[in-house]
C-alpha cells in the first residue's frame, strides 16, 4: 500500500508502477474470492505474485523480436515492479546441492524424473523457479 501511495504521488512517472500494483492487488483479491478465504497468508500472496511474474515472462518471450519495443520495455518494467515483492531466488549452485541430496537419498530404482521433481519441489517450494529445477534435475539424472 505504501508503494501504491508513492506511485500515486509520482504522477506520470509512477503510472506504470501504480497500474502494476493495482493489477496485482486485484489478482490477489480475485484469488481470495475464488478460494473462498477472506485473507491470504504470505505464502498464498507470493504464489499469486509468482504466477503474475511467470505470465509476464512468457509474454516477454512471445513479443520479443516482434518489433514492439514499447511492449517489451513495459513488460520488463512490470516484471521489475512485481519482483520487488518476491523473495530472492536461490542460486543454481544451492539448487543443485539440494537436488543431489534428494537423488542420493532415494532408492536407485526410484530415481525417475517425476519422483525426483516431486521431492525437490516439495523441499524448495517458492524458493526457486520450476524450470531451473527441472533443468538441474535432468542434468543430474542424465
Amino acid at each position: 500500500m505504501a508503494d501504491m501511495k508513492t506511485a500515486m504521488k509520482a504522477k506520470e512517472e509512477g503510472k506504470l508502477a501504480l497500474n502494476t500494483i493495482r493489477m496485482a492487488r486485484a489478482h490477489i483479491r480475485q484469488a481470495e474470492i475464488d478460494d473462498g478465504h477472506a485473507d491470504f497468508n504470505d505464502d498464498q500472496v507470493l504464489a499469486v505474485l509468482r504466477k503474475e511474474v511467470k505470465q509476464r515472462k512468457e509474454t516477454l518471450a512471445e513479443i520479443d523480436g516482434s518489433g514492439r519495443e514499447d511492449l517489451v520495455e513495459q513488460t520488463k518494467a512490470e516484471i521489475a515492479v512485481l519482483e520487488k515483492y518476491l523473495p530472492a531466488e536461490m542460486p543454481e549452485a544451492e539448487i543443485e546441492s539440494v537436488v543431489k541430496a534428494v537423488v542420493d537419498a532415494m532408492d536407485p530404482e526410484q530415481r525417475s524424473m517425476g519422483l525426483v521433481m516431486k521431492a525437490v519441489m516439495a523441499k524448495l517450494k517458492g524458493k526457486a523457479d520450476g524450470k531451473v529445477i527441472n533443468q538441474i534435475v535432468r542434468k543430474i539424472l542424465a
